[in-house]
């Protein structure tokens, strides 16, 4: 005889339950191991090697003790220790929007219009300081002798420095401006200008000449064609990596300043000069071999560092940076 619809109806849901029971354990297992060995892309990028001699890059390939780095202008603790001068001395463009800056009021010298400054500092290790700084329309007399060599990039606005003998000196949006310890003359601000600026508050008036000049440079003069590659010595880093092009363009005394360029890359960096740079173009990380810790730096990001710090160097975009150290 033939089994009834129902009898079949119950050997069917018994087997399917039998079946279920086997499944899910299985299933089970495959969603833990898939959580265990999955990593979410870009996780690593935010983790670097606490060994001095591995890379940021080379992190990335390398089962090594990790930590985790600290976000922008965040305080940071390494083992205990003070925050790393990579995590204190490293600012995004956004740290120096204006509405962050501290407002100092109008300049009482002004001689037409009103104009009023705000600065922001960033570091200062008693000899090389930086920071922003605003300032609206108008102009003043500058008869005292500067009391530091000041170098500085334009974001935006247009203005004029003169001399003691009256030659002016214009500049606007990605100029950079060198102005000389020693120098006397004027400011004129036509529209508010702001900019990134780095100060070496060194000893002695080091440009002997009877008139001490501003000097502009302008972004194009940091086109390739006029930049020299690396022969085996980097101004700023002492590297010998092939993929760095570079130019000084001012070198008076204690105070170089120029521009500096790399392809993707890595290499160390042993004994590093007191520095300043704010990036221009690309993307690369800076690693702090004391502690670690490490930065991503994209165009509009100023860092600074000290004499004698050491790390790595990874370019992840080619990059180019005006610069300037301090000795």
């Amino acid at each position: 005889s033939h089994p009834s619809p129902s009898s079949y109806i119950e050997v069917k849901n018994c087997e399917e339950s039998k079946m279920m029971s086997l499944i899910q354990p299985i299933a089970l297992l495959s969603l833990a191991a898939c959580a265990v060995a999955f990593q979410p892309i870009g996780l690593s990028s935010r983790r670097l090697s606490s060994s001095l001699g591995v890379s940021y890059l080379e992190s990335l390939h390398q089962q090594v003790p990790q930590q985790t780095i600290a976000q922008p202008n965040a305080p940071a603790e390494v083992n205990g220790e003070q925050p790393s001068y990579i995590v204190d001395w490293h600012a995004n463009i956004g740290f120096f929007d204006v509405d962050k800056l501290t407002h100092k009021g109008p300049r009482g010298t002004a001689d037409w219009g009103t104009p009023g400054d705000a600065t922001r500092p960033l570091a200062n290790d008693g000899m090389l300081r930086s920071g922003s700084w605003w300032c609206s329309e108008g102009g003043w007399p500058s008869p005292n002798p500067k009391a530091h060599t000041e170098i500085f990039y334009v974001l935006s606005g247009h203005g004029c420095l003169g001399d003691e003998d009256g030659m002016k000196h214009y500049f606007g949006p990605g100029d950079t401006v060198i102005i000389p310890k020693g120098h006397k003359g004027r400011w004129d601000v036509f529209t508010p200008i702001h900019k990134i600026w780095a100060v070496n508050a060194h000893e002695r008036i080091e440009d002997p000449s009877p008139v001490i000049r501003v000097q502009v440079d302008g972004y194009h003069t940091f086109a390739p064609q006029y930049l020299t590659q690396n022969n085996g010595y980097d101004p700023l880093y002492q590297s010998t990596y092939e993929g760095i092009s570079s130019q000084t363009f001012y070198d008076v005394g204690p105070t170089k300043v120029g521009v500096w360029t790399c392809g993707q890359g890595s290499f160390s960096v042993v004994n590093g000069k007191k520095s300043f740079f704010h990036l221009l173009e690309g993307t690369l990380f800076v690693t702090d071999g004391s502690s670690g810790l490490a930065r991503r730096c994209v165009a509009g990001d100023t860092v600074q560092l000290p004499q004698g710090w050491y790390g790595h160097i990874d370019v992840i975009e080619p990059a180019k940076k005006l610069w300037t150290t301090a000795e």
